[in-house]
């Protein structure tokens, strides 16, 4: 028994008329998923951000004192003399803005600069395998898995005077001073804060510096071993040109991160930082909230900024050089 199969008539696109691409009716809303999915996230950082940076450049224009909070639009616009007063070195403001940004650069480079050191450190003494190397691992990150408040509460009563762990350690235990120092006051204050922000931060360079080094294959090492090569020179030749890149990042990080550090004076100090640590952020706090002179604090913000996208620029502009000539 046979069938005959039927076959529909095939039927012919017009002539001189080119063939049009089917159109696909998601495919538009495919494309504007992923910008509606960021759409909430860019209005907050717009509202959080900002919103708030433009407003703090247009009160530094403006006379903003106490008398103006309530309505610091009707403030007399006073131009450029915020920011001459700022930069008046001769003057109290800008004298005392100065020596604020000398006490920050000093205590920002020698921040990023042990933090790097110990986190390069302690990254490379936990590149091998050995026993507990988890736990340890666990135990570095505990300082940057803190809240900073909590931290550094625990590091004032730690300073304290009369009771604190760090005069009973070095004056009753070690004998390393006279008498018991003033960590919160004084010129001590310095080295208190420079403590605290280095035990908070090293962590951090220790974490990042920690996932670089997992992109440097073992093979070089064991060739450098091989080849007689030593410990420190295979430090020095292998693995620092191998992060010098992960380097680059976590320095500028971590130099941002610093000089606008807010969180660990005012803490640490309260309100009015001693003059050995008085930094950028919380002078410019003073100028602002204690004061009662927002236009000039305002001003003195904008010129912080100004500095660090200068300095950003600047070493952007160094290290892509460098790159380029070592591809070269």
């Amino acid at each position: 028994m046979t069938t005959t199969a039927f076959k529909e008539p095939v039927r012919q696109a017009p002539s001189g008329a080119a063939a049009r691409a089917p159109r696909r009716p998601g495919r538009l809303r495919r494309i504007s998923l992923p910008y509606l999915l960021l759409l909430p996230a860019l209005l907050l950082e717009l509202l959080v951000h900002l919103v708030p940076m433009v407003i703090g450049a247009v009160m530094s224009f403006k006379e903003l004192t106490q008398f103006y909070i309530r309505d610091w639009g009707a403030a007399p616009w006073s131009g450029l003399g915020n920011y001459r007063v700022s930069v008046d070195f001769d003057a109290p403001v800008g004298e005392a803005l100065l020596h604020s940004f000398f006490v920050t650069v000093g205590f920002t480079l020698l921040s990023v600069g042990l933090c790097w050191l110990i986190g390069t450190a302690a990254a490379v003494f936990m590149q091998d395998t050995f026993r507990g190397r988890g736990l340890l691992r666990a135990l570095f990150l505990v300082p940057y898995a803190l809240p900073v408040y909590t931290a550094v509460i625990t590091w004032v009563f730690m300073f304290q005077h009369d009771n604190g762990l760090v005069n009973h350690v070095l004056h009753d235990q070690l004998h390393l001073t006279d008498k018991p120092s003033f960590w919160l006051i004084g010129d001590n204050s310095f080295y208190a804060l420079l403590t605290v922000s280095v035990w908070k931060g090293w962590p951090f360079a220790f974490l990042i510096l920690t996932a670089g080094l997992q992109n440097i294959p073992k093979e070089l090492y064991e060739a450098a071993a091989l080849d007689g090569a030593g410990t420190w020179q295979r430090i020095r030749r292998i693995t620092l040109p191998s992060l010098r890149p992960v380097n680059q990042v976590l320095v500028l990080v971590l130099f941002l991160w610093t000089f606008n550090d807010f969180n660990t004076p005012y803490v640490l100090f309260g309100k009015s930082a001693p003059e050995a640590a008085d930094l950028v952020s919380v002078h410019i706090y003073q100028a602002s909230f204690v004061t009662w002179n927002f236009g000039t604090g305002s001003a003195m913000s904008v010129l912080l900024l100004l500095f660090l996208l200068v300095v950003t620029g600047g070493y952007l502009l160094l290290t892509s050089r460098g790159r380029r000539a070592a591809d070269v």
